[in-house]
């Protein structure tokens, strides 16, 4: 019995950790994507600058779909802007669309955690589709080593997410950088975009914690079925 109640309260605290940080980050971005940026520039016209000035004239940049769909595509070598980024000339605009420019830039450098996180891309897609279908079984079945295939399928997403972090974090610190040097946006407006990077990168934190919250409740799982 005391595997249930623990179990209910571990999937209750990693639902309010997910749900505290998008609420953080969709906060900021509501907040400063209200806020004009002083020069007038669209995201599209800061990515075009900060591209450029990094040698990335090969580097495409299109319109995509959705709110805070942005991202960058390094098989096409495309920095894909949602319609707000990019057309958008707020703080929140111009910091979201060089975001994805830093991710272009850890192309061209050959990023390490970046080359790994792509190389990690075909076992994860395998590993969410495997996990919770194995661990169903498991149950059903009270077959102890379904339910350990399923939480090996999650740790590869964890995998996945920590080499993310890297990634996420250096893009912020490229992007910022390139608003700086390049005076996109002046210091007070730097503040905003540091704001609202940092809490997007939470996001990818509250993945992280989430998800090591969800492997000890199936290790429960694993340990109380096997004590059945």
């Amino acid at each position: 019995m005391d595997y249930y109640y623990i179990s209910y309260a571990l999937t209750i605290l990693a639902l309010i950790i997910t749900t505290v940080a998008q609420i953080y980050v969709n906060s900021s971005y509501s907040k400063y994507k209200k806020v004009k940026n002083r020069r007038g520039l669209t995201g599209a016209e800061a990515a075009r600058a900060v591209l450029d000035k990094n040698g990335l004239q090969n580097v495409k940049i299109g319109m995509v779909r959705g709110t805070l769909s942005d991202h960058y595509d390094p098989r096409t070598k495309t920095v894909n802007l949602s319609s707000d980024i990019y057309n958008g000339t707020t703080i929140a605009g111009v910091s979201v669309a060089c975001h994805e420019c830093g991710h272009a830039i850890q192309d061209k450098e050959n990023y390490t955690f970046m080359r790994i996180r792509s190389s990690l891309v075909p076992i994860v897609n395998f590993s969410s589709k495997l996990g919770y279908f194995a661990i169903l079984l498991g149950i059903v079945f009270s077959s102890i080593n379904l339910i350990w295939l399923g939480i090996f399928a999650e740790i590869a997403i964890l995998l996945f997410q920590l080499v993310t972090l890297p990634v996420e974090f250096d893009a912020s610190r490229k992007a910022l950088k390139e608003l700086d040097a390049m005076q996109i946006l002046d210091n007070s407006e730097m503040r905003g975009s540091k704001t609202m990077l940092r809490s997007a990168a939470l996001t990818y934190v509250a993945s992280v914690t989430s998800t090591i919250i969800e492997i000890f409740r199936l290790i429960l799982l694993a340990g109380n079925r096997n004590r059945d």
